[in-house]
């Protein structure tokens, strides 16, 4: 055993950590060094969002005294950067296992430095986090999550005064402060009296909200299948349908139970079909016109249409984006409600179809890094200038009007129900408006491959893999020349037939694109939250009324397919 690695140990065997801590540390020491090895490699990764990892004792590990590092470093920040000011931080927790706990450790760290907190009295959907940033004026705002990762996760994510999570330049200087932070210097005995806990007023307030970007009036009877997959929309997705004019969802009760360990599905994630198996069964017995399904923090959200012979189909986040985008922009525009102004926003791994649709309506089409905090970002960056319409990621997370600052479920929720109830009362559906689209723009084939390689020698080789594309990129994929590749790391174009280099104005990271001849778009990436390695293929094919999605997407699923072994995966 390395010997630095015990000397760490050993460290969280006596003060300041608590008897739990110091007898799981002392279990490790004794019985399992493999183990004891990957909670203390490294010091867990304060990121540009927050940090995300496996439950349990050590410096790679989420504890409270991790936690507690990472208020500490917040709050010396926030203090630098508001002197002065009352600060003021509101703070959420979702489903998961010691999620109030945490919440509570956290919350002492802030109430000793004389922080104003706002808690949720329970679990709350990550969008309401952001709203609450939004409306109570706070000065940051804290969310325990770890998204639809497996039970053992948790995580910490952070946000700015504007709802939105931190971008440059305080996530680097957070970051800073964070790693000054010694554990002996984290106080968890806190100041009660200055938690308040958020009232019912707020939910009330953004139900208002959404009632407000409707832009239909018409028949909202439609039957709508709902799962919370165990998590925090149990309740308010209901209430929010229910508030602008939808019927209330039938809910699949086995998963509406909070459950940090999710216990019925294998994943708790809407791009997962299992997970929204038993939704899609309830809509096929009950003739439903719509299917729900939202992951653990409420953020995303995955969707189920019938297609022209009545079976369900569930949709990637690509084509539920195409539907909700062109929905916003045809129906601002017929209404002579379009800003002068307007855009809408995407990541780069995010279908170009969103860019297609927006040209057609003379509205920007703002692209960003992938991760909803640049399309936030985006938004701050336009306050004033121009206005946001929606925006959305091909990770099913989208968001419409701009009060909050984040991917949302919720809001998300209502529209897809009103793009349905419109389609429905004027003799069409989701399905054929996705197809309306393929046949105006073609058909664009998008898929996700993820290579998972957990621990310190996992990431040892999503590194070797990264440096691999980059210094020797692919001379041709699928039977296709590749033409071009974008390293955003670096910040270069190269243009390969022609052996050019340019600069790419954009911001840093570690990612990689490349373009075949044909209009193909491969993106590589390391996931920021998880120990994977992420392929995003974009194929582009063209589409007549007469086609069915199965095929085409069966002959797009046989190109990635032979692009992946090109790759060597």
């Amino acid at each position: 055993m390395n010997e630095n690695i015990t000397k760490k140990a050993l460290n969280w065997t006596k003060a300041p950590f608590d008897e739990n801590t110091q007898k799981s540390v002392n279990e490790l020491i004794e019985n399992n060094p493999q183990e004891l090895y990957e909670c203390f490699y490294k010091d867990i990764d304060f990121g540009t969002g927050g940090m995300r990892g496996i439950m349990g004792a050590g410096t790679n590990r989420i504890n409270k005294y991790t936690l507690g590092q990472a208020s500490e470093g917040l709050s010396r920040y926030l203090k630098k950067h508001f002197p002065e000011q009352e600060i003021r931080i509101a703070i959420a927790h979702d489903t998961r296992n010691n999620a109030r706990e945490l919440m509570e450790a956290v919350q002492s760290v802030f109430t000793g430095h004389d922080f104003q907190v706002f808690s949720f009295p329970d679990f709350a959907a990550t969008p309401l986090l952001s709203y609450a940033v939004r409306t109570l004026k706070c000065h940051a705002g804290i969310v325990l999550t770890a998204s639809h990762n497996p039970p053992k996760y948790n995580g910490y994510k952070v946000y700015w005064n504007d709802g939105g999570q931190i971008v440059p330049p305080h996530d680097e200087a957070i970051i800073a402060e964070v790693r000054k932070v010694k554990y002996h210097e984290i106080s968890f005995q806190g100041k009660p009296e200055k938690i308040t806990s958020i009232h019912e007023d707020l939910i009330t307030g953004y139900f208002e909200k959404i009632k407000g970007l409707s832009l239909y009036n018409g028949d909202k009877q439609i039957k709508t299948v709902f799962t919370p997959l165990h998590g925090t929309t149990v309740h308010v997705l209901p209430d929010a349908l229910e508030a602008c004019g939808f019927n209330r969802p039938i809910i699949i009760e086995e998963q509406a139970t909070p459950d940090g360990n999710f216990s019925t599905v294998a994943s708790p994630n809407p791009e997962e079909p299992e997970a929204l198996k038993m939704a899609v069964q309830k809509a096929i017995d009950t003739k439903a016109d719509l299917v729900l399904g939202t992951d653990p923090d409420g953020d995303r959200i995955g969707i189920g249409v019938p297609d022209e012979k009545g079976n369900f189909v569930l949709l990637n986040g690509n084509q539920t984006a195409a539907v909700l985008i062109n929905y916003l922009l045809s129906q601002h525009q017929d209404q002579g409600k379009m800003p002068k102004q307007a855009f809408i926003a995407k990541t780069i791994v995010t279908t170009d179809l969103l860019a297609e649709i927006a040209h057609t309506y003379a509205v920007d089409c703002l692209e960003c890094l992938t991760g909803f905090k640049w399309i936030a970002a985006l938004i701050r960056e336009n306050e004033g200038k121009k206005k946001f319409i929606g925006g959305g990621e091909e990770s099913y997370g989208y968001l419409i009007g701009d009060f909050v600052r984040d991917k949302d479920s919720i809001i998300s929720a209502v529209m897809i129900a009103e793009v349905v109830a419109w389609a429905k009362n004027r003799g069409s559906s989701f399905y054929k408006e996705l197809k309306k689209l393929y046949n105006t723009y073609g058909y664009y084939h998008d898929q996700l491959y993820s290579l998972t390689l957990e621990g310190s020698e996992g990431a040892k080789r999503i590194n070797e893999m990264m440096n691999r594309f980059r210094q020797t990129p692919p001379s041709s994929l699928m039977g296709e020349r590749v033409v071009k590749m974008k390293d955003f790391k670096e910040g270069k174009l190269r243009l390969l037939a022609e052996n050019e280099i340019h600069e790419l104005d954009f911001e840093r990271s570690n990612v990689l694109q490349f373009f075949t001849e044909k209009g193909s778009r491969i993106t590589v990436r390391p996931s920021g939250t998880e120990p994977k390695i992420k392929f995003y293929f974009s194929i582009k094919e063209s589409f007549s009324g007469n086609m069915s999605l199965e095929a085409l997407e069966m002959k797009g699923t046989e190109k990635v397919e032979k692009c992946k072994a090109d790759l060597g995966l």
